[in-house]
């Protein structure tokens, strides 16, 4: 049985625990702003990570090289994201490993199909948001 969440449904993690959000979204210009869009928000204790279409989440750390490789690239395709550091959003690193089969590895991106991937590259990303 996987340990992936269901589209549309909350990770077992996450559901119930009260997390609450403070993404930091960047627009095309790349400038940051402290954010809790459309889609990232609170009902009855669920967070829904899940992006708008034609953007994606990313969940990573200040510290991770891969991560702020693959936010250079984004920016300068100009591809949308909101950015989850999980070692400041409470229960964002558990659900990093349970899309991750246990692995708390970054970036772990969410596609607005809830699908999930592992350091993709920017084609990659920018493939899959076309699809």
């Amino acid at each position: 049985m996987s340990s992936a969440p269901m589209p549309g449904h909350a990770p077992a993690g996450i559901a119930g625990s009260g997390v609450r959000l403070l993404a930091m979204t960047y627009d095309f210009s790349g400038s940051p702003a402290l954010h809790a869009g459309p889609n990232h928000k609170l009902e009855e204790n669920f967070v829904d990570f899940t992006p708008e279409s034609g953007t994606i989440t990313m969940f990573s750390t200040t510290w991770c090289g891969y991560c702020n490789r693959l936010k250079k690239q984004l920016d300068a395709q100009g591809i949308g994201y909101t950015e989850i550091n999980i070692e400041e959003v409470e229960g964002t690193a558990d659900l990093v490993e349970q899309l991750n089969g246990g692995n708390r590895t970054v970036p772990t991106v969410l596609f607005p199909d809830g699908t999930a991937a592992t350091n993709p590259s920017a084609a990659e990303v920018k493939s899959r948001l076309a699809a």
